[in-house]
């Protein structure tokens, strides 16, 4: 008699999560040099109709990026990127929120890397929210949305 397949993630990490991803035409070392170089991050990242205006990027373990991300409309988002881990050419781990201390709505950040044989890469963009309720909220104001048209600009970047 076979047992129930069960998660191997707890149901309120499950609960918490938002997961992008896409495939960038491109080899893995430009698509993660893309993300670890504060020459290019800020040249892609965010939505379609955003612009990035950097205060202090400082992409290492320990290291930080504050940035205004700034809407279509002229609205300036406050942002602060917390690099946790990063493993080269595989993931890179962040808290990212406002650019302020101990902001209760940030989120857990993974980003992770993964070669094709025909030279394309993987990217899977995963969001861990404090809250069921703060991931139902950010959906609803479009993050699935914003987070494939951040992976298409960065598609764009890297040449596909």
């Amino acid at each position: 008699m076979t047992q129930p397949h069960e998660s191997a993630w707890p149901q309120d990490l499950l609960e918490r999560e938002v997961v992008i991803t896409r495939v960038i035409d491109a080899p893995l070392a430009l698509v993660f040099d893309a993300w670890v170089n504060p020459a290019h991050l800020p040249q892609w990242f965010g939505p379609a109709g955003f612009t990035v205006v950097t205060k202090e990027i400082d992409i290492r373990e320990g290291g930080r990026w504050r940035f205004d991300m700034i809407g279509p409309d002229g609205t300036r988002y406050d942002n602060r990127m917390v690099f946790k881990r990063i493993e080269p050419g595989a993931s890179i781990e962040a808290e990212h929120g406002h650019d302020v201390d101990n902001d209760p709505d940030r989120f857990q950040m993974r980003v992770s890397f993964a070669a094709q044989a025909n030279g394309k890469t993987v990217v899977t963009l995963r969001q861990i929210h404090p809250s069921r309720l703060h991931r139902d909220r950010v959906i609803g104001f479009g993050a699935v949305e914003y987070g494939y048209q951040t992976l298409d600009k960065l598609a764009q970047f890297a040449g596909a």
